[in-house]
């Protein structure tokens, strides 16, 4: 019976996102001091890499080299991951005239991503990664691939920040301010 079917599978969506987030809130944040620590060549790796946008264009990240770059590792059954994107648009908004640019990297399926954006306003690049971006999330110090995942490089592509699970509006907005001072 599908609707029988349809719903243990929501059962099982739903105990999974609930066990990332309960997980991803035990881990703290890390900071220039205390950051995950990255084989050689991995920020360029990922600066190289290149992921869909919802049209189809293949993005490059080193496109945004010379700005802070925050990237969010996130999925569409993530609830945690939905929650703070209404924080990253209006931070987005804000701060994009300082140069700071948000990309989402989605490890979901095209058709997903393309079906939340066209229901929620996300003002940032939302990228297709899928098994790309999970390897890279790895590789970038999230080895669980616990979502949300949240870095943010400098300018000059240094890693200044990792978090595994949310990061508050107020939070990420100082952290931003922190940066872009001279």
């Amino acid at each position: 019976m599908p609707g029988k079917r349809e719903f243990f599978l929501g059962i099982a969506v739903a105990t999974l996102a609930f066990a990332a987030g309960m997980f991803s809130a035990r881990y703290p944040a890390s900071t220039d001091d205390a950051l995950p620590p990255l084989a050689p060549g991995v920020i360029e790796r990922l600066l190289e890499t290149r992921f869909d946008d919802l049209s189809g264009n293949s993005l490059q990240i080193s496109q945004w080299r010379g700005k802070t770059l925050v990237i969010n590792f996130w999925a569409t059954w993530c609830p945690p991951c939905r929650k703070e994107m209404p924080a990253f648009s209006r931070l987005q908004d804000k701060h994009a005239a300082n140069g700071v640019q948000f990309v989402g990297i989605s490890l979901d399926s095209m058709e997903n991503v393309r079906a939340f954006a066209n229901t929620n306003r996300v003002a940032y690049p939302l990228l297709n990664g899928e098994t790309r971006g999970e390897d890279l999330a790895r590789q970038l110090g999230n080895p669980r691939l616990a979502l949300p995942y949240t870095l943010i490089l400098t300018p000059s592509g240094t890693l200044r920040f990792t978090r595994t699970g949310t990061i508050s509006e107020a939070e990420l907005e100082e952290l931003l301010l922190t940066m872009l001072r001279p």
